[in-house]
């Protein structure tokens, strides 16, 4: 089974390494899009650095590279992910590497979400005939879901016959006016094959035939 990236850096932020300096566990970050040394990059797109600002090798090494080489840098200690040892790595500055925590949090919440899109997509085949509307509403009103995917949920809802999809689909915020507008299309399909319309004036559905509406009053 093939790792995705977002399961790659849950897995390793599970990891405990410590640094042999000062003892406080490496945090998992995210490698900068720069490296500062040889050229050849990074070798990993995670690595895990001590962020310790008290740790021994960063207090000192300021000091070193003054008197060495007479400008202000110091070096935080790196290891990379299925190395046994790690090495010293020139920082510029104190904020070097900070805020590029692996956020654990928001990588479950994503690695969630992914799995919602991917059970719903998994359902939509034969959503229609199940009269099961939910996936087709979790796809249409997730921002995140693939827009094939999404285009799919919009031509099953067409075949649906079921108001209970106006709320969640009005109600939501699409940030694709292409896709927004095919998802009208499918309510208005959807409301035809009812003898349904939707009143433009309050939103409310009376039947097809009606003159007026009946919450409005407004003329047809």
């Amino acid at each position: 089974m093939i790792e995705d990236r977002t399961e790659r850096c849950l897995r390793l932020a599970q990891e405990e390494h410590y640094c042999p300096h000062c003892q406080q566990r490496l945090s998992c970050c995210q490698a900068p899009p720069f490296h500062v040394g040889d050229g050849l990059g990074w070798g990993s797109d995670i690595l895990f650095i001590c962020l310790n600002d008290e740790c021994s090798l960063y207090v000192r090494s300021w000091q070193e590279f003054e008197d060495r080489y007479g400008h202000a840098a110091s070096c935080r200690y790196i290891l990379c992910p299925g190395n046994e040892k790690g090495e010293a790595m020139m920082v510029g500055g104190q904020q070097a590497f900070k805020g590029l925590e692996v956020n654990v949090e928001a990588l479950q919440q994503q690695n969630q979400r992914h799995a919602a899109e991917q059970e719903a997509a998994a359902k939509l085949a034969g959503c229609v005939e199940a009269g099961d509307l939910a996936p087709v509403i979790h796809l249409l009103t997730d921002e995140h879901a693939d827009l094939a995917t999404r285009k799919q949920a919009c031509e099953a809802l067409a075949r649906f016959q079921d108001l209970s999809c106006l709320d969640p689909l009005r109600n939501h915020k699409f940030r694709n006016p292409e896709l927004e507008q095919e998802v009208n299309l499918a309510i208005g399909t959807m409301l035809k094959k009812m003898y349904k319309k939707e009143c433009p004036n309050c939103a409310e559905i009376v039947k097809s035939q009606a003159p007026t509406c009946k919450h409005c009053g407004h003329s047809f």
